[in-house]
């Protein structure tokens, strides 16, 4: 699920730009992390904020996908309200709210864990908006 937006060009076709300028394992590792939350969420929207920042939502912002010089980090909206069985999570730990997973150049993604955690956070976004209606 897409919307319009920066001159006509819909979020996914900026992502697959981002991805392309890469042209590294920081690339490779965003564009692995794409894929995993595509399957584990089919309905996932897909936006770019934040000066180009990828983000998948739905029912509330899933996560976001930054990428820097040594890392590729994934931070969890509400990360700290999901059970992390596996400790994925590796960075931005000591906040109430957020959590995030840093990717470094020869990291392999652990699809199992990573879908597990994507789903158990839109689970907990549909949670909290039949909440507040």
């Amino acid at each position: 699920m897409t919307s319009t937006q920066n001159g006509g060009e819909t979020p996914s076709r900026l992502i697959d730009a981002k991805i392309r300028e890469l042209d590294d394992w920081r690339g490779q590792i965003l564009a692995a992390i794409r894929q995993v939350i595509h399957q584990a969420d089919p309905d996932v929207l897909e936006e770019v904020k934040w000066r180009g920042v990828p983000v998948w939502s739905h029912a509330g912002i899933i996560c976001t996908g930054e990428t820097y010089q040594r890392a590729v980090k994934m931070t969890f909206a509400k990360g700290a309200a999901l059970a992390d069985p596996t400790g994925l999570f590796n960075a931005s730990l000591d906040g109430n709210t957020r959590r995030a997973i840093d990717f470094h150049e020869g990291d392999i993604v652990d699809e199992a864990a990573l879908a597990a955690l994507i789903c158990a956070a839109v689970a907990l976004n549909t949670a909290s908006k039949k909440k507040s209606k």
